[in-house]
């Protein structure tokens, strides 16, 4: 009989080992082709505002980061799959997003524009854009912004696996504009110099499709990991560590 119990013993303390081992690692799904959230440096490493968050997050909370590369439009179906634990991507919580996954809290806030070349006389206004073709990224808000409102207005829409791709067509003349993220496409191309002759030409504010700013999806249900990094979000925000990164990487505020 106490054998029969130091074995039963013995199987439920590896059972609790095996879990709290599986907890000490938070798998990040990130689609390194955004920056300044994500993106690759030279030597392959991953970089970006959202690599930083998340890693201050482990810290936090205590626990190893493992970033997971891929693509930005099938980062749900994977992280419906267990590829990852959660999407630390410039995600935008939107509606039609929750209802697949669930959301921390919100990460940052910041709007999406309209870029062509500064001598364009383009704008948000549907009316400079018919007959145009304009460039997006797959799976992104800016994408559905302009299939949605755009698209049967005349407007032609070209989907693109990310947003780095959109750019060579963009300079080459076979795209009249790209609708994007606003920081992204400013750091990301406006700075280079192939984006030299471009501008901003407008910003866009639609609470319905471009919904209540950027949060970390996890799978619904996932209690423990969402507790967990709200917990390390607010604690990040109260130590200084939030507000130190956002200075690195951005000269306004992207968090109200």
């Amino acid at each position: 009989m106490k054998k029969s119990l130091s074995l039963a013993l013995l199987f439920s303390l590896t059972a609790f080992a095996q879990g709290a081992l599986a907890q000490q690692t938070l798998r990040f799904g990130v689609d390194p082709t955004f920056p300044p959230f994500e993106s690759r440096a030279a030597d392959g490493t991953l970089q970006g505002f959202d690599i930083d968050i998340g890693n201050a997050i482990c810290a936090q909370a205590k626990v190893k980061c493992q970033w997971v590369q891929m693509g930005f439009d099938s980062s749900i179906p994977a992280l419906q799959a267990k590829k990852f634990d959660a999407i630390l991507s410039a995600m935008s919580m939107t509606d039609k997003r929750r209802q697949q996954v669930a959301f921390s809290d919100m990460l940052y806030n910041t709007p999406s524009a309209l870029l062509a070349p500064t001598a364009s006389k383009l704008t948000t206004d549907v009316a400079s854009l018919r007959g145009k073709t304009i460039g997006v990224a797959q799976g992104t808000i800016q994408e559905t912004y302009a299939k949605t409102k755009w698209e049967s207005q005349g407007v032609k829409i070209v989907s693109y696996p990310n947003q780095m791709e959109v750019y060579p067509d963009l300079v080459a003349g076979r795209l009249d504009g790209s609708l994007a993220n606003a920081v992204s496409a400013e750091q990301g191309f406006l700075t280079t110099p192939e984006g030299k002759p471009y501008a901003i030409k407008g910003t866009l504010v639609d609470k319905v499709i471009f919904g209540d700013g950027v949060g970390i999806a996890l799978r619904k249900g996932d209690e423990a990991n969402l507790k967990m990094i709200n917990t390390a979000l607010a604690e990040i925000h109260k130590n200084g560590t939030y507000d130190q990164l956002t200075k690195k990487y951005f000269k306004f505020k992207v968090y109200p």
